[in-house]
């Protein structure tokens, strides 16, 4: 005969009462009508408030235990009390605490975000979010409580960009948990990162120009004998205005090189999770023809463009100390891309061909529209570039014979202020 047991709540006591198969249902007399029922599967179960001889649901077990039961027990009783009509159901996480624990693990095997995604996330949890919220419940969080613990504290140490960064991971996680019904309600929907603060985040400048170019060129030629892959990382992003990331985790089979060249970057090492496709001039494949005889000089016959010492590419750490080294603290490997993209600019290169170049997210109709004519006007802006840069000493390094331009040692110029070619609909 099923049994109703009187008991203290806790998570021990309901994994212990489970072995007892005649007891159904279990109650704390600190809870006035809450029971605990048990599943067939007694590992699980159902927590219920009961009044009136109705059963009303709160959450599962071990979805919510007993800490997380005792947390939405008032706010419970509170909203009962305003609507005896409303629902008695919690949502299974409680606190900021357990919420923003579900998100980075449910993030950490999130396919369609990047490695370096993931890790900014999770370090953004760890060390700013859950320090500062960990203790509160997800109905308690308001904007005077995100004002006066996350949002106007963190403004005071670190950059605009980076708060705004954080709030976008904060606002995901709790848009998310409400979608899978987590949690009853989002505390946050509706708030917008300019309640907390008026200041416009303004873009970095480059610390690279394109007159700094020739002596940036010249200590790359320099050095390119004894760092070799140091110089070469640098190069490529100067050349193509790619990322670190997308151009550390470059393998020999992304390159087909010749006259019709190109560079293959795979989704899974882009940061628009879209794949790109890149032409390669005849300066950059003798410049990767030159490099891959530096590797297999030294009996290097692997996968990757840039090895590190063990297994894989370098990491993400490792490319940063190439241009710790390189940079000087005086530029860094975005202002390799930066100055690219500006100097594509400068040569009267298309706004979209320059877009697509950097690989920036664009719609699917744009996307669409000038697939036809795009892998034309990009090879077409690249040798413009790469002739440019020869006339800054770009030449001395990969020391290719020929030559495209009789004009390359000209600085870069804006052509009569318009776009070397118009997007042509295919």
């Amino acid at each position: 005969m099923s049994q109703s047991l009187l008991t203290t709540f806790s998570d021990a006591e309901i994994r212990r009462q489970s072995a007892s198969t005649h007891i159904r249902d279990m109650r704390d007399a600190r809870y006035p009508g809450v029971y605990f029922r048990f599943h067939k599967n007694r590992e699980r179960g159902t927590w219920y408030l009961v009044s009136g001889g109705k059963w009303d649901k709160i959450a599962g077990f071990p979805q919510l235990p007993v800490k997380g039961l005792i947390v939405a027990l008032p706010k419970i009783r509170e909203r009962l009390a305003a609507d005896p009509k409303a629902s008695s159901a919690a949502g299974t996480l409680q606190t900021v605490d357990e919420l923003l624990d579900w998100f980075t693990a449910r993030q950490a095997v999130d396919r369609s975000l990047s490695s370096k995604r993931r890790s900014t996330n999770t370090s953004i949890i760890s060390c700013h979010l859950k320090p500062r919220l960990a203790d509160i419940a997800v109905e308690d969080v308001d904007r005077s409580t995100l004002d006066k613990l996350v949002m106007w504290p963190m403004q005071a140490e670190m950059s605009l960009s980076y708060v705004r960064l954080m709030w976008g991971v904060l606002v995901v996680a709790f848009r998310q948990a409400e979608k899978l019904r987590l949690i009853t309600t989002n505390p946050i929907a509706g708030f917008k990162f300019t309640d907390f603060t008026k200041a416009r985040i303004q873009p970095k400048p480059s610390r690279l120009r394109a007159v700094q170019l020739e002596e940036v060129i010249g200590e790359l030629a320099a050095g390119f004998d004894q760092h070799p892959q140091d110089c070469m990382l640098a190069l490529m992003m100067l050349c193509h205005g790619t990322r670190a990331g997308e151009t550390r985790q470059a393998q020999w089979s992304h390159f087909t090189l010749g006259e019709q060249g190109e560079w293959f970057i795979p989704t899974e090492n882009t940061k628009t999770r879209c794949e790109h496709h890149l032409p390669l001039t005849q300066q950059v494949c003798a410049l990767l023809e030159r490099y891959r005889d530096w590797q297999s000089a030294k009996g290097y016959k692997g996968t990757y463009v840039f090895p590190a010492r063990g297994r894989g590419p370098i990491s993400d750490s490792q490319a940063c100390a190439v241009f710790t080294r390189l940079g000087k603290g005086e530029w860094t490997s975005h202002d390799l891309r930066k100055v690219a993209r500006t100097g594509w600019t400068d040569l009267g290169v298309d706004f979209l061909i320059g877009e697509m170049l950097v690989n920036h997210t664009m719609t699917r109709n744009v996307q669409t529209y000038i697939h036809t004519s795009a892998e034309l006007l990009k090879r077409e802006a690249l040798v413009k570039w790469h002739d440019w840069l020869d006339g800054k000493g770009f030449n001395l390094i990969h020391r290719s014979t020929m030559t495209r331009n009789g004009n390359s040692h000209n600085d870069a110029e804006a052509l009569n202020g318009a776009a070397s070619s118009q997007i042509q609909k295919p």
